[in-house]
Order: C-alpha cells, then sequence, then structure tokens
C-alpha cells in the first residue's frame, strides 16, 4: 500500500480557482483503479495551506496515476495558480490496522 502525506500553500488571491483545479483532480483521480483514498483539506488556521492524504493498492497504481492527463492539468493549473511550498511524502505501508 502507498500512503502520500503532506501539504502545499496557494496565494489567498487564488483560493476560489485552486479549489476549482482541486475538485477536477480529486474526481478523476478517485476513478482511477488502485484509489482507495485521494483529498486535499483547507488547513483550520491557515486558509492558504491544504493538507494531502492519498492512498493507493500498490506502487504501479500509483505511478500510473502520475501518468494520468488529469494529474498533468492539475500540476499545470497548481503551478500557474502560485502553489508553493509543497512538502509530501511517499510511505510504503506493510501493515494497516484501524484506530
Amino acid at each position: 500500500m502507498i500512503v502520500v502525506a503532506g501539504q502545499f500553500r496557494f496565494p489567498a488571491e487564488n483560493l476560489e480557482l485552486a479549489r476549482a483545479a482541486m475538485a477536477a483532480v480529486i474526481a478523476g483521480s478517485r476513478a482511477e483503479e488502485g484509489c482507495l483514498r485521494y483529498a486535499f483539506s483547507q488547513d483550520v488556521q491557515d486558509p492558504c495551506v491544504f493538507h494531502v492524504s492519498e492512498v493507493w493498492t500498490d506502487r504501479p497504481a500509483f505511478d500510473a496515476h502520475m501518468t494520468q492527463p488529469h494529474f498533468a492539468d492539475w500540476r499545470a493549473s497548481a503551478g500557474s495558480l502560485g502553489l508553493h511550498d509543497r512538502d509530501a511524502t511517499i510511505y510504503e505501508a506493510e501493515a494497516v490496522q484501524t484506530l
């Protein structure tokens, strides 16, 4: 299982357009084979910060995701809208336990 966790930031003046771009990549990604979770959430204390949460069945599913047209569109849109301070980590989980 592949888990991606991280955060990024958008300029305040681009938040509405950024939300639309996020909605598009979320819809496309959730429809992909192997996607178990794909979400962005806005930080409660800093509305310009968004947290990333992705879970994929395996590395091939994640790698395929990175080649999808909706992901390329997201990267282009995010760049033009000023996404910055991106910090994301990929984890390979071998054991999963529900809390």
